[in-house]
């Protein structure tokens, strides 16, 4: 049984399925190089969570992503059969996880809260001129 706080997804093909039980700390856009690519997009939404909130069924693959402004690395968990992006964990910030939105069951109520790494969004999309804006990512 789910609440309406319970958050649920996964892939593209069904073969991972994840619940987070408890709201996401923040919804943010990220316009970085890394998130732009992995996403196939000009951005990637995504939940911030806490770690120990996320169950996931299924195995995820990886891929340890070393080219990172902090110098730890990130790590990105995908389905291995459709290779949906299904959550990155990054080294500067143990015990969280960044959920990627699109693989949400419901992404609508998920609107991000800020906008990060703006120093490289693509210059055609439109930012909300009232949330927060960062060159990069905010200080800790």
């Amino acid at each position: 049984m789910t609440s309406d706080t319970t958050v649920q997804g996964g892939c593209n093909c069904g073969s991972i399925r994840y619940t987070i039980p408890a709201k996401p700390l923040t919804v943010v856009a990220c316009h970085c190089r890394n998130c732009q690519r992995q996403s196939g997009s000009a951005y990637s939404v995504n939940l911030i969570v806490k770690a120990k909130d996320m169950s996931v069924e299924g195995e995820l693959a990886l891929y340890t992503d070393n080219d990172t402004n902090s110098g730890n690395p990130v790590l990105r968990k995908f389905c291995g059969k459709c290779g949906s992006p299904i959550r990155s964990e990054a080294g500067s910030a143990p015990g969280i996880y960044v959920v990627k939105a699109g693989t949400l069951d419901d992404p609508a109520p998920y609107e991000p809260r800020a906008q990060l790494w703006t120093c490289t969004a693509l210059p055609w999309v439109t930012i909300p001129e009232e949330q927060p804006k960062f060159e990069k990512e905010p200080e800790a």
